[in-house]
């Protein structure tokens, strides 16, 4: 038997809202349409009638419901909402999560990667184990086992570009570059989990 798979209720409706603020209302509401998905899924008004398990299965309708509208364009819509949402989710954050942050910044610009990549998982996960930050040789690998994007979704090409763009723009805003993410493996493509290793540039 597969497990349900849950999304944050705050992530999804920080997704709702900058969805609605890069597509537009007009063009948002013929994506629906074209995908035969209902008019109001993606209104962030109506979200306080999901649960983490409808939120994860609409996130992933929504994703869907892009590719099909934009074909490869849709990749570039979804990672600037994942950079986007870095940065609304920071703002938004409870006390605990603000302070960590804070403690981030403190530390040497090397050393800030992995703390930053934690806190992020915090951010996307509504069990603990459902991400998960290791580290590989000098690289770092973070591990989405739940993958709310996945959910119902078979593709030739890893689709998890939201939380591309949320581990790009966390990584660039803790040391001031960019550092070089590709999604290694991703449970639409038949692998076990989503995985995006960090290339770290250390010697």
């Amino acid at each position: 038997m597969s497990q349900t798979t849950h999304l944050p209720l705050r992530f999804f409706r920080h997704f709702l809202e900058l969805l609605n603020a890069e597509v537009g209302s007009d063009t948002l509401e013929m994506v629906l349409e074209k995908a035969n998905l209902p008019p109001d899924l993606a209104d962030p008004q109506a979200a306080s009638r999901f649960d983490s398990a409808s939120a994860a299965q609409a996130y992933a309708h929504l994703q869907q419901a892009l590719r099909i509208y934009y074909g490869r364009g849709a990749r570039g819509t979804l990672v600037r909402i994942g950079r986007l949402m870095w940065g609304r989710l920071l703002e938004n954050a409870p006390l605990q999560e603000k302070a960590q942050a804070q403690v981030i910044r403190a530390l040497p610009p090397a050393m800030r990667p992995k703390p930053t990549l934690e806190l992020l998982a915090h951010f996307l996960r509504e069990k603990t184990s459902g991400v998960t930050i290791h580290t590989l040789d000098l690289d770092l690998l973070l591990v989405d086992h739940a993958s709310a994007a996945t959910v119902g979704q078979v593709e030739k090409a890893a689709i998890c570009t939201v939380t591309l763009g949320l581990i790009e723009e966390s990584l660039f805003r803790a040391i001031g570059r960019e550092m070089d993410v590709e999604e290694i493996s991703c449970r639409a493509t038949g692998g076990n989990n989503c995985e995006f290793k960090v290339h770290t540039g250390r010697k």
